[in-house]
């Protein structure tokens, strides 16, 4: 996507170059031995899409930018899969999204003026490097309120559905005997455990500080609730409840 002007001209005066849409709330289809059973209240199915949101990614790995009266959110992410999804779902919250290549120590690829083609799933084939990419929203004033709350809301922080299934698409992944959430091992994770805690998924931290795992059948089953179905770019044995479940 077309970079024009920037950092001289915020993002958000110029054209979109793809129409925002929300994501449609559509209720889950509910197997015939769970009929009686009701959809979580805060789940990503019954709650509206918000820039909000983004505090999901900001409780993971993802990094918050400032520039004047905006603010961006980005994350480093390993496979082609979890941009299709990210940038589908940041566009669902009014919200200008692109990604860039990012090299495997994490540095991110040249600022380009366009972004290239997005890498064929082939590409991550087993015994290959798995590809890096950084998505990025656009500096936008909707995110104001985020960055202002930030890192002091993570304190109070609620993670929802909306906001869990960003986290699951940037960094999420199963492990034996249940899911683990990526993190950045630069931040202080005291609060953000406190937050999963609160949600019905608490867990353990690894040694590394990388990610957070969230063990057994039952909290792997409440997660898999809040972040809602699988998007269809996402491999089924890597979404929470999927065929690894």
């Amino acid at each position: 996507m077309t970079e024009t002007g920037w950092p001289l001209i915020p993002r958000e005066v110029l054209p979109a170059p793809v129409e925002a849409a929300k994501r449609p709330v559509l209720p889950r289809p509910v197997p015939p031995h769970d009929a009686g059973r009701q959809l979580p209240f805060f789940g990503a199915e019954t709650t509206e899409p918000s820039p909000a949101d983004l505090a999901g990614l900001l409780a993971g790995p993802g990094r918050l930018g400032r520039m004047g009266g905006t603010a961006r959110v980005s994350v480093l992410v390993s496979g082609a899969w979890r941009v299709h999804v990210l940038v589908a779902e940041l566009v669902a919250r009014g919200l200008v999204a692109h990604w860039r290549p990012a090299d495997p120590e994490g540095v991110r690829g040249d600022d380009r003026d366009e972004t290239p083609e997005l890498s064929a799933p082939e590409d991550e084939r087993p015994g290959t490097p798995e590809p890096r990419f950084e998505v990025l929203t656009a500096y936008s004033r909707r995110l104001n309120g985020l960055a202002e709350a930030w890192p002091r809301a993570a304190a109070q922080l609620f993670l929802s559905g909306p906001r869990l299934r960003l986290w699951v698409a940037a960094a999420g992944d199963p492990v034996p005997g249940g899911y683990a959430l990526g993190l950045d091992p630069a931040k202080d994770v005291t609060e953000i455990d406190g937050a999963l805690v609160r949600a019905g998924l608490a867990g353990r931290l690894s040694d590394d500080g990388r990610r957070y795992s969230i063990m057994g059948r039952r909290r792997v089953t409440r997660l898999a609730e809040l972040v809602g179905e699988r998007p269809l770019a996402a491999p089924a044995q890597l979404w929470p409840g999927g065929a690894s479940a």
